[in-house]
Formats: structure tokens, C-alpha cells, sequence
């Protein structure tokens, strides 16, 4: 029996590629049909451009259900006839009309697959209605596991609000949710008791008054925006504005939090314009000068929904109160409104396609905090956090996780994602050319979604070097590359070691005192007539290990 079961075994995992690759690694992981249909870019998904999204729904929080439709527009670029819409249990879809006649459609699991009437014509504007409703599913650890977060605040008042990156936003609301294709822009209507009040993404419109005692907000979205980015909060809040003067004009910045914490948050949030005119500096202008900058409280930590930076840091510098460095330079800056910020450039503006590739959000937004740090207290307070946060890299698993089955890698692509690059900046050695290139990587794919290869080519292309071993190393692989090497006599002999094959960065070495570049391979080199007595130190700027194997 064990060596049938053993036989059935292999032969299921090598005719699923998929699980192949997962089971044969460190971890069992298990892919199944519904990962492949939320993952890829199915057939049903392929034929269609997303256009415009028009939501309207009404949040009801004495019985945490959310009820409404979502108008979607779309270009036909194949001709076909099924299309795949997504929504997750426990919610349903009730009617899908288009040309004012019912659709029919299937479920199998989150996904609807709807039948067109006819066969879509290539280059023709269409639209369709998804009606649905129900109670979503409750968030149990936002933002890490979302959902929709029901709460009250302090005054036993209705503190409610989204938050659903990885899961997807088909948890509260019908889409393609797939990260390849944003949609153009996009109307949010949001209707909730009187006594409440929502905010959205992008510009206020219209507030609305109902005869039934509720009120409706509506919100436009003029910048492409991916699905998670899409949120609702729904609270007793109050608001505050500024215009903050930045390298494309006037940009509106607006707060909207609880009414008992107003006075904590006006002087708290004195850190947007700090942050906003670091980032400008760094990476270029603020991305969506036309749906102005939200922060908003939420009843969770925070998240970066695109113009509606979330909020619950609890009015204080650093993570909750703690500096996640442990250099105490964390504690100069709030971090989630730098952090969740900082992902306006990186994850709304420069999106990935597929969720393994998260670490092009994570590993530069991580990365921000250090250049926040670095333009108000200088460099090395910069250098010194990046060192300090290495504590919390794991090396568990790849960075990038894998393809098509919407699963992100190792939480290493935030702080080992951020030292990996901050090691690219030592090899650039330019602090000019430095941030031109990361200025020049927010113009090239600005508004755009991006695979890692294409951030990989033009990183390569900008600092005229083979960058392939490199991420190679620390986006597919989980060792610390190794400096090893040895005095014999007067000369240094030295190579790289647990590294990827090909392994070659140069790396800025101080012997005896006077510093010096270095250009180890994976094979033994030697630089001759050093002096004697010699004694070698790394830089510590470069996230690798040195080992004296003296001889």
C-alpha cells in the first residue's frame, strides 16, 4: 500500500507542474484550481480591457452587509463570449444585465464565469451590470488578513473600513482582480446612515441626502488605480485640509479622522509635507496630483490605498511606538505615514502584474523610509537604519514567490529587499546617478503595470551593468553571498562563495586602513603586493557575509 501510495503521489505532483514545484521544495505548498483562476490571466479574463469601474453600493452596519452593483466597462481586444468575474464567499452575485437583458452565468468557487449573448466584437466599447450583495467576509487581522473591519470608536458610533491586499478585492466587491489589468477610472458611490460619513478614493463629487434617512458619497478615481488600492472607510469623521506646493503645483491634501482625535491628528500629520517633499526629491513627482492626498483613520494600522492612505498608528512616531531598526532612528518618523506613502510611487503608480512580484512594492517602499531619513538627518542616520533592520530578514523562502497562482514570496522583500538595493547604491557609487535612476524608474513606468524583469532590464540598462546574478541572488535565492579570503604573504586572495553561479559584484573593502574596490568572482582571484600584517573589513553597507579562511 505505501508503495502504491507513493506511486499515485508522483504521479500527481508531476502532472500538476505547479504543485511539482512547491512540494519538491523546502515547504509543501498546494495550488489548486481556484489559486490558477485567481492567479493567471485566464482565457476569460485575456479578451477583455478593463476600462471603468462604476461601484455603487450602500454599507448597512447594523447587519454588516453591503449590498449594490458595479457597472463594468470594457474593451474587446479578442473576440470570445465568456467573461470571468470575481467574487469571494460568502457574498453573491444575484443579476448581471447587459443591453437590458439577463446574463447566464455559473459559479465555481470565487469566480464567475458569464455567458455573452453574443460574440464579442473585436475594437467595440461594452458594458455590463453585476448585481450582488451579502455579508463580506470579516476581517481578522487587518491588514495582513482583510476583509471588512466592523467596529465602533470611542463614542459607540459605526468605525468601518476595507483593507484587502493579497486577498483581493473581490472579497467586498465584483471585478477582474488581477493585477495586469487596472482599470482607466472609476466612480465609488457609497451609501451609509446619515450620521455617518464615507471616504474614497480620488475627489469628492457629491454628498448626497436620502429620504430614508442615509446618505450617499460619491467619489471619481481620474488615475488608473489596481483593485486593492479601491477602498471604503465609513466613520463619524471630521476633516482638515492643505495645500502643499510640489514639483507639479498645488497639491490638495486632506484628513478625515475620528472627531474625538482631530487635535492628534493635526499635529501628527504635520508629516505629510515632510514626506511629501522628501519623496518628490527622491523619486519624482507625486503621482496623482488629480485625485489630490488623503490620510485617513482607520480601525487598523494602515494600508496604501491609492489617494486614501489609510491610518492607525496611533497618532506617535515609529511602528506603534517602536522602532523597528533598533537604532532609534525609527522613532524619527511616523511610520505609516511614510511607509504607506511611499507605496504612491511604488504599488499604485509602479504596479505589479502578478502578486509574486511584490517585492517591486515592498523592497523600494521599505527602502523610502531610509531616503526619508537620509534627506532630513543625513546619510548616515539613512545607512544606520538599513543596518539595523537586517535583524528582522529571515531568509525563509525566495523573495518572489510564485507565478500565477496569486502567492507572494518571502516577507524579506521588505527589509532584505530594501538592504539589497541599498547595496546596488554602494556598487552605483553616484549618489547623483542614484537618484536620478530611481527618479528616471517612477517617469519610465509611471501609471504602468510591470513585471520584475522589466525593472531588472532597465536597473541593468541605467547603471551599465549585468544586474542578472545580482537579483538572481537576492530575489531568487536565500543565502547571504559570502566573501571569502586569505593573506599569503604580501597579496589578498578572494571569491565569492554561496552565491548563485556568475556571482560578481564588485564590493568596497578597507585594508589596513585605506579603503579599496575589489572585484571578486566565483572563482579565486588575487590582488598582489598589498603590504604585510594585513587586516581586511567589509563595508558594511553591502548586505554579504566576509570569512578570513586563513591558510
Amino acid at each position: 500500500m505505501r508503495i502504491l501510495s507513493f506511486i499515485i503521489f508522483v504521479l500527481f505532483v508531476f502532472s500538476n507542474p505547479i504543485k511539482a514545484q512547491s512540494l519538491l521544495g523546502k515547504k509543501e505548498i498546494l495550488f489548486n484550481r481556484q489559486d490558477s483562476l485567481r492567479g493567471s490571466i485566464t482565457k476569460a479574463r485575456s479578451w477583455w480591457d478593463l476600462k471603468q469601474y462604476r461601484l455603487d453600493i450602500k454599507v448597512n452596519p447594523l447587519d454588516s452587509t453591503i449590498t449594490g452593483s458595479n457597472v463594468i466597462r470594457y474593451k474587446v481586444v479578442q473576440e470570445y463570449n465568456v467573461m470571468q468575474i470575481d467574487l469571494q464567499n460568502p457574498l453573491e452575485i444575484s443579476k448581471i444585465v447587459q443591453d437590458g437583458l439577463e446574463l447566464k452565468y455559473r459559479r465555481e468557487g470565487n469566480v464567475y464565469f458569464v455567458d455573452l449573448l453574443s460574440l464579442q466584437k473585436v475594437g467595440a466599447i461594452k458594458e455590463l451590470i453585476v448585481f450582488y450583495g451579502g455579508k463580506p467576509k470579516v476581517a481578522v487581522n487587518p491588514p495582513w488578513d482583510g476583509g471588512i473591519t466592523w467596529k465602533k470608536d470611542s463614542n459607540g458610533k459605526p468605525f468601518i473600513a476595507s483593507s484587502c491586499e493579497g486577498l483581493g478585492a473581490s472579497v467586498w466587491w465584483p471585478n477582474k482582480d488581477h493585477m495586469y489589468d487596472e482599470v482607466d477610472d472609476m466612480y465609488i458611490s457609497v451609501n451609509v446612515p446619515s450620521y455617518l460619513i464615507d471616504v474614497s478614493n480620488g475627489r469628492l463629487l457629491s454628498v448626497k441626502k436620502q429620504k430614508n434617512g442615509s446618505t450617499t458619497y460619491n467619489w471619481y478615481v481620474s488615475n488608473p488605480i489596481n483593485n486593492y488600492g479601491v477602498n471604503i472607510n465609513i466613520g463619524d469623521y471630521v476633516s482638515f485640509s492643505e495645500k502643499y506646493k510640489g514639483e507639479k503645483g498645488i497639491l490638495d491634501c486632506s484628513y478625515y479622522v475620528l472627531s474625538a482625535d482631530l487635535a492628534k491628528a493635526k499635529k501628527q500629520f504635520k508629516e505629510v509635507p515632510r514626506m511629501l517633499k522628501a519623496f518628490e526629491y527622491w523619486f519624482g513627482p507625486y503621482p496623482f496630483y488629480k485625485d489630490g492626498y488623503k490620510l485617513v483613520e482607520a480601525p487598523y494600522l494602515g494600508m496604501e490605498h491609492q489617494s486614501s492612505i489609510t491610518y492607525g498608528n496611533g497618532f506617535k512616531n515609529g511602528f506603534l511606538g517602536d522602532d523597528l531598526s533598533g537604532t532609534g532612528w525609527g522613532l524619527k518618523f511616523d511610520f505609516i505615514i511614510v511607509h504607506e506613502s511611499g507605496h504612491e510611487w511604488f504599488g499604485n503608480s509602479i504596479t505589479n502584474k502578478d502578486i509574486a512580484d511584490m517585492w517591486i512594492h515592498e523592497s523600494f517602499t521599505n527602502y523610502s523610509e531610509s531616503l526619508f531619513l537620509e534627506y532630513y538627518y543625513g546619510k548616515e542616520a539613512a545607512y544606520t537604519y538599513l543596518r539595523g533592520i537586517r535583524k528582522n530578514i529571515l531568509n525563509d523562502k525566495p523573495i518572489i514567490g510564485h507565478y500565477n497562482v496569486n502567492n507572494e514570496g518571502s516577507g524579506d522583500m521588505y527589509y532584505k529587499g530594501s538592504n539589497m538595493l541599498h547595496t546596488l547604491r554602494q556598487i552605483v557609487n553616484d549618489d547623483k546617478k542614484w537618484r536620478a535612476i530611481l527618479r528616471g524608474l517612477n517617469a519610465t513606468f509611471y501609471h504602468q503595470t510591470v513585471t520584475t524583469k522589466q525593472i531588472e532590464d532597465y536597473l541593468s540598462e541605467q547603471t551599465a551593468m549585468d544586474l542578472n546574478p545580482f537579483f538572481n541572488q537576492y530575489l531568487r535565492d536565500t543565502r547571504i553571498p559570502k566573501l571569502e579570503y586569505y593573506f599569503e604573504k604580501s597579496n589578498l586572495v578572494y571569491r565569492w562563495t554561496n552565491c548563485v553561479p556568475g556571482f560578481n559584484i564588485p564590493i568596497k573593502v578597507t585594508i589596513n586602513g585605506i579603503e579599496k574596490w575589489i572585484k571578486p568572482q566565483t572563482d579565486w582571484k588575487t590582488e598582489t603586493n598589498i603590504g604585510e600584517n594585513l587586516k581586511l573589513m567589509i563595508d558594511p553597507n553591502f548586505y554579504v557575509l566576509g570569512i578570513n579562511i586563513a591558510k
